[in-house]
């Protein structure tokens, strides 16, 4: 075996060495990899550099080892490796069986172990063998045929020792190693030593008398009090730190060498695990290909006009790529500046006015004409306020990315681009300019080019997207529930919902008066006139003047947040005005004059604008303006709703709202009996849990009792601390605490689904809904507390909120489909967290209230049932 070489690699020593070196990188999945990296970096310059004929990867079996029964303490003081360590070695073990690498790890023996058996086997048929390692103690290996290579500056570096580099380093034989460590110890595996015996003194000794037996052979020869005094009372500790320093080298293996033979890597192999793990810096190295980015600068694009339409045929053909270009981001009635589609024919771009002619028309209507389209909805929208109903979108990227990574932000279309489609296509802000510098664009080549690259962009993006949404079983979640839910927005966004503009300019005038009312107020109770809404005279007012204890100081002065206002509230009687000032002055600058000023000029409605991609849960939000954040705890903000009004005459609006949808899903998700028992038994759940919680009977349940265990319920839900629950019941850790230890005992199966969930979570990096949607959860095994922890609540959150998203949404599908299979008149408008908004003419009202119902309840089958409150009135004040 003259010709062959063994390389045997440390696994752990070199992962751990890895991770500590490298900063803590992750996939976009928010799977942990930068020891998987700096391991495999280090791998494949073994494998360039070495050339090895043989190799093996060992790594620790466990905690516990034979040197534990001689020493207890043994590694006893070593930190419990961090989780973002842990979970990456199950990868490296994958990494290596890509590599058709050997490994091999020994119950009760270390990595040291196995490599020490083998590299004894090694050296008695003459093979060359070389040790990769952090650990010093392998230097004990070292001899004519096997060397020790130790990694330097975390793994960037590598020191080589054979018989003469040890020998120049330390001046000792390879034997001596587990003198030095016995007589210096070694603080990382809590080896003892000897007291005040450093290195330099250990080998001091060594170089006198060779042996830790020597030393104390020849004791009275050793110079210095102290050091003879530590010696002599530390004997035992020496030659037990020497015995454990020492590599056992002849562990009961079940592999052997011949079985490290290696014969290299299939490419196959190896390839798509570096593109999962997203290591394209080395792609190239295993043989893969980095696909280039193209440029897109030169294509062909046949342009069509009102004029030249010969070519709209080839245009029209699908499967196509549609992109429509809005000048604005309030799409609504927003000027088109054309239309760009790209199909198996190739590149068109159809300037604003082809839009009437019917030919294209007809096909944009056509719901058998395959359409893929980035933002759906937005295009959607657009195209209705120019008499178009869209139809036939089978596939949008904007969706499909969010559905993918719904914590990022980056869904528009030149990152799509360039994740996806492996091109590079400029933004609207470097075409168009940004702020005041943003100019109209205008027709010519330059324009056409821009608005064909998007769309070419989308059908690049297409399959890929496609295959990553199979991939992780989130195809059904985009074709039937997200692509049909934003055709349903659109049509939301469209419709708007009727405001009563006289309402709102009553509400103002009467909100002004309360403002004023409450300003004199305030001015009498603190004696001088200031402006109330200047933090700085607020604070001079309160702490200076009426000497109100200070709670909190910022860098600017005191601090007048609502935090401090409502802990001060019980101290003077100002402090309730103030806050009750600033409700008020929300209200009125925020929601009156906020909704007059988004009144659309001619159909006198409010057009909003509903967010599919924001909330990572999967939720929807509204913006511009948001109506699912106007506060209905104050009365005022609640008699905002009464300025929302049937668009018709003789109509009602008709609220649907879930009761306890989300408990409902956490009974279904955890299958705790009891509580599965409560909701399919009708009872009422707060009072149920006051039951179980407070150990009374039904009859004994207070008010006060009910309110606690309604906070605990909901607050269970959020993954609530004692200290969350604590505050919000205005009661001590202790007792909330208690609270909660009660809940559990009520309901065991909740505590089990909330542990296994984070278990699962820090497996996997990401939690799922009903419908597999997908929250990554990057932050889940951080060394940081806080960062752990908030990680850890929304893991026990997602699949419950994140769900009960999911069935509003489903709701909502089918309630359209409803809609036009029973061709009724009534319209869906609004959609508010757990709450559906419909305009219904009086004639469908009792049909209505039956439909709605029906549709809801029967959104999603669960172990208990789905129960809708249905409300009707003359405003949407009236119907709650």
């Amino acid at each position: 075996m003259s010709n062959n070489k063994l390389i045997l690699i440390d696994g752990n020593s070199i992962a751990s060495r890895a991770f500590y070196a490298l900063p803590l990188l992750s996939s976009e999945k928010g799977v942990y990899t930068n020891a998987v990296y700096g391991f495999t970096t280090m791998l494949l310059r073994i494998l360039e550099e070495e050339k090895p004929t043989h190799i093996l990867v060992a790594f620790d079996a466990g905690k516990v080892t034979f040197r534990h029964t001689d020493y207890k303490a043994y590694k006893g003081k070593r930190q419990k490796s961090p989780n973002e360590l842990s979970e990456q070695f199950p990868i490296i073990r994958e990494l290596l069986d890509a590599f058709s690498i050997e490994r091999y790890e020994l119950e009760g023996y270390e990595a040291d172990d196995i490599i020490g058996t083998l590299t004894k086997q090694a050296d008695t048929q003459g093979l060359t063998t070389k040790v990769f390692t952090g650990d010093k103690d392998m230097l004990q290996l070292v001899s004519e045929h096997t060397h020790v290579a130790l990694t330097r500056k975390g793994i960037s570096e590598v020191e080589y020792y054979d018989l003469e580099a040890l020998y120049n380093k330390y001046e000792l034989k390879p034997n001596q190693i587990v003198d030095l460590k016995g007589l210096m110890g070694d603080a990382s595996d809590n080896i003892p030593g000897v007291p005040g015996v450093g290195e330099k003194t250990a080998l001091k000794l060594l170089h006198q008398f060779e042996t830790v037996e020597n030393v104390y052979e020849h004791l009275d020869g050793v110079s210095g009090k102290k050091l003879k005094e530590n010696l002599t009372n530390h004997k035992d500790d020496a030659f037990m730190s020497k015995d454990l320093a020492t590599i056992l080298r002849e562990a009961p293996l079940e592999v052997n060498i011949e079985q490290a033979k290696y014969d290299g890597y299939d490419v196959e192999k190896v390839v798509p695990l570096f593109k999962e793990l997203e290591f394209n810096s080395i792609l190239e190295r295993v043989g893969g290909t980095v696909e280039e980015e193209e440029d897109l600068e030169e294509y062909d694009i046949i342009t069509i006009t009102e004029q030249e339409q010969d070519q709209l045929d080839n245009a029209l053909v699908s499967p196509a790529a549609l992109h429509v270009e809005i000048w604005d981001d309030q799409y609504h009635q927003a000027p088109i500046y054309g239309y760009a589609i790209r199909n198996e024919k190739g590149h068109f771009y159809l300037t604003p006015e082809v839009v009437n002619n019917p030919t294209f028309k007809a096909w944009l209507e056509n719901p058998d004409q395959e359409k893929w389209v980035y933002h759906a909805k937005r295009t959607q929208v657009a195209l209705k306020w120019k008499n178009i109903d869209l139809q036939g979108v089978t596939f949008d990227p904007f969706l499909a990315s969010y559905l993918l990574n719904p914590s990022d932000s980056g869904y528009n279309i030149q990152t799509i681009a360039k994740a996806y489609g492996n091109i590079t296509i400029n933004s609207d802000e470097q075409f168009y300019g940004k702020g005041a510098k943003r100019q109209q664009p205008e027709q010519g080549d330059t324009l056409t080019q821009h608005v064909s690259n998007k769309a070419e962009a989308v059908y690049r993006a297409k399959d890929h997207l496609a295959a990553k949404l199979e991939e992780h079983e989130l195809s059904s979640l985009l074709k039937d529930l997200e692509l049909p839910l934003s055709q349903v927005l659109g049509q939301m966004e469209y419709e708007g919902i009727s405001v009563d503009i006289d309402t709102l300019h009553q509400m103002e005038t009467e909100l002004q008066e309360r403002l004023e009312g409450l300003t004199k107020e305030i001015y009498d109770l603190a004696g001088t006139t200031f402006n109330i809404n200047s933090p700085k005279q607020l604070g001079e007012v309160l702490f200076e003047k009426l000497n109100l204890p200070v709670i909190k100081k910022t860098k600017t002065g005191y601090s007048t947040n609502a935090d401090v206002l409502e802990k001060l509230e019980p101290q003077h009687e100002i402090v309730g005005k103030i806050l009750h000032y600033r409700q008020l002055g929300k209200l009125h600058s925020t929601y009156i004059e906020g909704l007059l000023k988004v009144v659309h000029e001619d159909t006198k409605k409010v057009h909003t604008n509903f967010q599919q991609t924001i909330a990572a849960t999967g939720r929807l939000s509204s913006t511009d303006p948001n109506l699912q954040n106007i506060p209905i705890r104050l009365e005022e903000g609640r008699k905002i709703r009464k300025a929302f009004v049937p668009t018709r005459d003789n109509a009602v609006i008709l609220a649907a709202d879930y009761s306890q949808i989300e408990l409902r899903v956490l009974a279904h998700i955890c299958g705790d009996n009891e509580l599965i028992k409560a909701f399919n038994e009708e009872m009422d759940i707060h009072t149920k849990t006051a039951v179980d919680v407070f150990h009374v009977s039904e009859d004994e349940v207070t008010s006060l009792m009910r309110r606690t265990a309604k906070a605990v319920n909901f607050g269970i839900v959020y993954g609530i601390s004692d200290y969350g629950l604590s505050q919000n019941l205005n009661i001590t850790r202790k007792e909330a605490g208690q609270f909660i230890d009660r809940y559990f005992e009520s309901y065991p199966g909740v505590k089990q689904f909330m542990e296994d969930v984070v278990q699962q979570a820090k497996k996997d990096g990401y939690v799922t809904t009903l419908l597999h949607r997908r929250r990554y959860l990057p932050e889940i095994n951080n060394r940081n507390f806080n960062r752990r922890s908030f990680a850890e609540r929304t893991a026990m959150n997602t699949p419950i909120q994140g769900t009960a998203a999911d069935i509003i949404k489903k709701a909502m599908v089918h309630m359209d489909q409803q809609l036009k299979e029973n061709n009724l008149k009534s319209k869906l408008l609004l959609q508010v967290h757990d709450e559906l908004i419909f305009d219904v003419p009086k004639e469908e009202e009792e049909q209505m209230k039956a439909l709605v119902t029906e549709v809801m309840e029967s959104a999603m089958s669960l172990s208990v049932p789905l129960k809708v409150d249905v409300s009707v009135g003359n405003t949407w004040y009236d119907a709650k």
